[in-house]
Order: structure tokens, then C-alpha cells, then sequence
């Protein structure tokens, strides 16, 4: 980092502090390339906010969104627990509530590499964070954020230029030298270009490779594909000369027949309820069923029976969720009403979003739920897995703007609402249905 700041750039990291000051959450910096977008994020965060958690992360392409999660949650909490199964959002919330972190500031460069998904997480985290949460992106266009202020990075101006060079170079030549003269009106204020100034030969440091005949990429592209054929071909050799000569022989199969003799003897001790294994079979074979008590999914579903009244003086919510729906979500639904379970989140589009109302590991208590609120119309079932467990997850409409769903969560009942509800991608649900058969 070099240690001085030009003065406009100074006054611009003043005014995105400003902008913070004010209530904005989210601050997008615009730029082309070579402005110095990564130096005024460096800047700002190191000289502003000294008391919060910061974390600065620079996008790549190659940079999942389950890593960037991880590299921002790493470093606002103190070795935080993440599920990888959950959103961004659903993860702050939750380590949120077992640790206080304080206010965050969040600082990401070259957010054009940022997917979609994860860019309707930040902006609802800037939103709706329970704690101070500022973030502020750099990009070199306009991103996919409705709510965000989008400041624009200005070119240096002929002053500003000189100042800059100044800093770096000792042996400029006069300010009315042309050559010198026609290099700063060249750069038009980018410090990349200003930069590549050379101070012995008074020219911009221009690289030009050598040009490779196309004959050589094709041998190229020749060779490499050869080599794939052969490796291809060895791999198959080699599969069935292992499974030739190396297949392993089919275990033997134990007899578990039981004779009517040994049936038919008394049992030595009739009060215990384990069964001996029969003599024949070793003691390794035979494992011993112990009863299995889900005990948090009996607690949730005590809990849930307490806390919501009864089924005939709650109001129906079906027509209020419907009302919130465009007319082509409702006639899809209807035609697609034939289907459920699963197979009908697999037909909705990967964009739709969903209420999430319930989450339980008793499929009684989900149907007992979604009768008790009178939700057959607009609600929805599917089975996932998660720590070893089969889930049955409980939602309602299929929205394709974030408008029509956050009208149907203000028109569901506040029986509902103890559960804290909250909006799942129709993209997500699908990755969790994957894990059933796994």
C-alpha cells in the first residue's frame, strides 16, 4: 500500500463513511479497470471503523459461493460452526444467536464474479441484520441490487496525475516537455497507466507479445487430444484385466434357518425381551433392536400442539396466500396440483421462491399442521435429510418476485408466524431433495 492518499480520493472515502453514517447499508464502488478500486477498499477499511469486525475478501471466479460464505462468516465470528446446507442469511441469523459479534463491516472486491443467489442474501443481510452490518462492494458495472447506492470512481485529473508520478518517480522530466505532456493526456487519469511510465526512456512500458503461428496451437490441440485417446483406451485395458484376474469371489451366504425343536423349547428367561441368537450363527451376526425415542422432534411437537389454537377458531389463510399470487403462479398451480411431494417442487422453476413455515422430523406432525391452519390449497411437503434424519419440510407458494412472497408472509396469521418463517430458492429445495437418495 503506498503511504499517501490524493485528495479526492481521501474525500471519497470520507463520503462513503458518510453514506453509512446516513443509514445506507449497502454501498457499491463503480470503476473501470486500473481506477485503484482495490487500493480505496484498502484504505477505507483500514482507517474507518476501528471498533467493528472487519472483512475484507477479494471475489475470484474460480471462488464458490459456499467459500466466500465461509471467508466472510470466518472472519466476523470467533470460530464459527457453519452449515453448508444453509444461505449465507440463515447462518449469520444462527451464529448470531449463540455469539455477539458486534457491528461487521464487510468489504468485497471485484463483486461482478458475485452469483445471484448470493447477491439477494447480502441485500437482504444489509436490510434486515438484527446488528450493525455495512458492506461495501467494488465492481466494474452496475450489479443486480435494488437498494443500493452506486458510487462512481472518477479518473485522476491532470494535477492529481502529476502528484501521483511524483510519488514514484524522481527524475520526471519538466512539465512542458510534449513527450511527457502527451503521456499524461494518454493515461486520461488512470493510475495504472500513469504508473507504467518509464523514467530512462521517457515511454509507457508496453509489453507486446509474440505472435504464435496458428499451426503451433493446432499441433497443440493435436497432441493433447491424442494423448487423451491413448489414456482412454489404457484405462479400458486395464479395467477388465483387473476385473479378470482380481475380482473378488461373492461372499458366502450364512444360513439363518432355525429348526422347530429349538422353536418350540421355552425360553430360559422369559422376563428379558432379548432374543438369543441361535448356535449356529456367530455372536457378531445378530445385533440387539434397542427402542428409539426422537425426543426433540416429541418435544417440538408437544410445543407446537400448546402453543397454536385449535383448528375451528383459526381463520382459513388459503384465500390471503392466493390473493397474494400472480394469476399464471395460481393456473400453474392448478394444473400441477396432480403432483406432490417431491415430484412438485421438481417442476417449479429454479428462480421461484417459497415461504418455509415448518421444518419437522415426524411427517404426523407436518399434516397435523397444515390441517390445524387449513393450508391443503397453498401448501407444499417435501422429505430431505440432514444429520442422518429424514425431514419433512412444509411450505407455501411459489412466487416469482420477492414483491408477491414478502405480500403473502404479511398475510399469514401469527399462529404461523412462532415459527419464524422465511423465504427458501425453489433452486435450494432442490439441492436438499438430492440428499434423500444419498
Amino acid at each position: 500500500m503506498q503511504p499517501q492518499i490524493l485528495p479526492s480520493r481521501a474525500a471519497l472515502v470520507d463520503r462513503i463513511a458518510l453514506q453509512f453514517e446516513y443509514g445506507q447499508n449497502l454501498i457499491v464502488l463503480l470503476g473501470t479497470s486500473g481506477l485503484g478500486k482495490s487500493y480505496l477498499l484498502e484504505t477505507f477499511i483500514t482507517d474507518k471503523y476501528n471498533d467493528f469486525n472487519k472483512a475484507f475478501v477479494q471475489v475470484t471466479a474460480q471462488m464458490t459461493d459456499i467459500q466466500l460464505m465461509s471467508e466472510l462468516l470466518e472472519q466476523s465470528f470467533n470460530a464459527p460452526l457453519i452449515d453448508h446446507s444453509l444461505s449465507l442469511s440463515e447462518n449469520f441469523y444462527q451464529l448470531l444467536q449463540q455469539q455477539a459479534c458486534g457491528p461487521c463491516l464487510w468489504v468485497l472486491d471485484n463483486a461482478r464474479h458475485l452469483s445471484e443467489e448470493l447477491q439477494v442474501e447480502l441485500e437482504l443481510l444489509a436490510k434486515n441484520s438484527p446488528s450493525t452490518l455495512y458492506i461495501m462492494l467494488a465492481a466494474q458495472s452496475k450489479l443486480a441490487f435494488a437498494a443500493a447506492i452506486n458510487i462512481h470512481l472518477e479518473p485522476l485529473n491532470q494535477s492529481e496525475s502529476k502528484q501521483l508520478m511524483r510519488w514514484y518517480f524522481s527524475d520526471l522530466p519538466y512539465d512542458e516537455d510534449p513527450v511527457y505532456q502527451a503521456f499524461i493526456a494518454a493515461a486520461q487519469g488512470n493510475p495504472n497507466l500513469l504508473l507504467s511510465w518509464q523514467a530512462t526512456e521517457h515511454i509507457a512500458d508496453v509489453v507486446v507479445k509474440d505472435k504464435v503461428s496458428w499451426r503451433l496451437h493446432l499441433l497443440i490441440l493435436m497432441l493433447i487430444i491424442l494423448f487423451l485417446i491413448i489414456g482412454l483406451l489404457y484405462k479400458s485395458d486395464m479395467t477388465q484385466w483387473w476385473q479378470q484376474y482380481y475380482q473378488q469371489p461373492e461372499p458366502e451366504v450364512l444360513t439363518t434357518a432355525i429348526s422347530v425343536k429349538q422353536i418350540q423349547q421355552p425360553l430360559a428367561n422369559s422376563e428379558n425381551s432379548v432374543i438369543a441368537a441361535p448356535p449356529n450363527l456367530p455372536a457378531s451376526t445378530v445385533e440387539l433392536q434397542t427402542p428409539h425415542n426422537d425426543v426433540p422432534a416429541i418435544m417440538q411437537s408437544l410445543t407446537a400442539k400448546q402453543t397454536t389454537p385449535s383448528s375451528k377458531n383459526t381463520p382459513s389463510v388459503e384465500p390471503k396466500i392466493l390473493a397474494t399470487q400472480p394469476h399464471s403462479n395460481i393456473s400453474a398451480q392448478v394444473e400441477s396440483k396432480i403432483l406432490t411431494g417431491n415430484a412438485w417442487y421438481l417442476q417449479q422453476p429454479d428462480t421461484n421462491t417459497v415461504i418455509q413455515l415448518l421444518a419437522i422430523t415426524q411427517q404426523q406432525v407436518s399434516a397435523e399442521f397444515i390441517s390445524q391452519h387449513k393450508l391443503q390449497k397453498v401448501a407444499h411437503t417435501y422429505q430431505t435429510k440432514r444429520n442422518n434424519k429424514t425431514w419433512w419440510v412444509v411450505t407455501v407458494g411459489s412466487f416469482t418476485d420477492m414483491n408477491a412472497a414478502k405480500l403473502a408472509m404479511s398475510a399469514l396469521p401469527a399462529e404461523v408466524k412462532i415459527n419464524k418463517p422465511f423465504y427458501k430458492k425453489i433452486s435450494k429445495i432442490k439441492q436438499e431433495i438430492v440428499l434423500v437418495d444419498q
